[in-house]
């Protein structure tokens, strides 16, 4: 075991020091060799191990398991895809597009069930989550939506301002991630998984793992990096890494959550084009982010662009013009995720190279489906997750630069613009 190491978010300073296991000690040879030790490549080790357990599995990680969105997001297991039911219905089929969804929905449950199975303390919570509308604009566009529900009955669940009515899911489950994450890894070591963290990989092709430490050389090789693939060799222009940022109050007093509401810790949100998000932690702490962060020239990801003191001051503005509070921040942080270029996440296997992410901030819930996917495939299980839409989907490549810089930005910038017009 290493030295302990900092960390870079509430959850996972909530767990005290993190000491790393120990990194790869030059070549070696797996049947499956998984880069990235994130929710993605974790539940796909331990499908793994339940589905085959005579192959050996290797999982490669640059610093430690959770440390990127995995430890660091809003801890929403939800059954939310990025492109919507009617688009998939269009490209695909209203059955598979319904399959899909259905297939997300039991996601969520499927990770109280492991969790609970396990023995995993991760504060899970299936309270569901609602999408507040607070403005006439917000509520043209939400009243016909499946799960509509009126002001009054939306009041109940989150008790904001100026709230005209809401979108209630049950299909959600609030959650401490970096518990999950590392009780996730411990589960997966327990299960004769080898877990090589402090292992950066430089490059994948078939059959072959370049990393900073030596060669792994496997029969299936698995991509697994969601914010951070760009830095890998090749892909560049595979996910562009947008950062989304996070604050957490101190405890706050009874007498506000009387006011606010969440009782059974719902997660929220609000109808606004730029994406906020929030829950109440099992330490009655308000853990509340959202998008708005540039995107950095050539996809760069650097620790520095964690931290945006002015969308942090947004985010505290935003609770307090939501709930009427202005409470102490605790923590303040920040990360990357994976973006295609066509907001489909997917999943897939092809000559012996699997891969799985582009979750556009949905992760939590959909890396499990698509852990579960990829045990499938490797393993040559025949499922319904396999036949899956998202399955084999191949997002084409972000434009090169400065064009990816500028399309991006720009549009970050018209999405402020559109929700300050709906406002005035």
């Amino acid at each position: 075991m290493g030295h302990p190491l900092t960390v870079p978010s509430f959850w996972l300073h909530s767990l005290g020091p993190i000491t790393p296991r120990p990194p790869l000690a030059g070549d070696r040879t797996a049947d499956v060799a998984i880069v990235g030790g994130g929710y993605t490549g974790l539940w796909t080790a331990y499908y793994l191990a339940r589905l085959a357990p005579a192959l050996s599995v290797v999982v490669l990680e640059a610093e430690y398991c959770g440390f990127g969105a995995s430890g660091r997001n809003g801890g929403w297991a939800s059954g939310l895809f990025p492109v919507a039911e009617d688009k998939l219905s269009r490209r695909y089929g209203a059955d598979r597009a319904a399959a899909m969804h259905a297939a997300l929905a039991d996601a969520v449950d499927e990770v109280g069930r492991v969790t609970a199975a396990e023995g995993i303390d991760c504060h899970y919570a299936k309270g569901g989550t609602i999408s507040l509308v607070r403005s006439p604009a917000q509520l043209r566009r939400a009243y016909r939506t499946k799960g509509f529900v009126g002001a009054e009955e939306a009041r109940a669940i989150c008790g904001a301002s100026d709230v005209l009515g809401g979108v209630y899911s049950p299909d959600c489950a609030a959650l401490h991630p970096a518990r999950l994450v590392r009780g996730l890894a411990e589960a997966v070591a327990a299960r004769g998984v080898t877990i090589h963290e402090g292992t950066r990989v430089r490059r994948v092709a078939r059959g072959l793992v370049e990393t900073e430490r030596g060669t792994v050389r496997a029969g299936t090789v698995v991509r697994a990096l969601e914010g951070y693939t760009a830095r890998l060799a090749g892909h560049r222009r595979t996910l562009a890494p947008v950062y989304s940022l996070m604050i957490a109050t101190e405890p706050l007093p009874a007498a506000d959550w009387e006011r606010i509401g969440l009782r059974r810790r719902e997660t929220f949100t609000d109808e606004r084009h730029m994406i906020i998000y929030g829950q109440r932690t099992a330490d009655d702490r308000l853990a509340f982010g959202g998008r708005g962060a540039p995107y950095h020239f050539g996809s760069r990801v650097e620790p520095d662009f964690d931290r945006v003191p002015a969308v942090f001051d947004s985010l505290q503005a935003t609770l307090t013009e939501m709930f009427g509070i202005r409470p102490p921040i605790a923590h303040r942080w920040g990360g990357p995720l994976g973006i295609p270029r066509d907001w489909m996440p997917s999943v897939g296997l092809e000559d012996g190279i699997g891969w799985a992410g582009g979750y556009v901030g949905d992760g939590v819930a959909a890396a499990n489906l698509a852990g579960r996917t990829l045990a499938d495939l490797i393993s040559g299980t025949e499922s319904d997750r396999t036949a899956l839409p998202w399955v084999g989907h191949r997002s084409r490549l972000w434009e090169p630069e400065p064009i990816r810089w500028l399309g991006i930005n720009a549009a970050l910038r018209a999405t402020h613009l559109r929700d300050a017009l709906e406002r005035s």
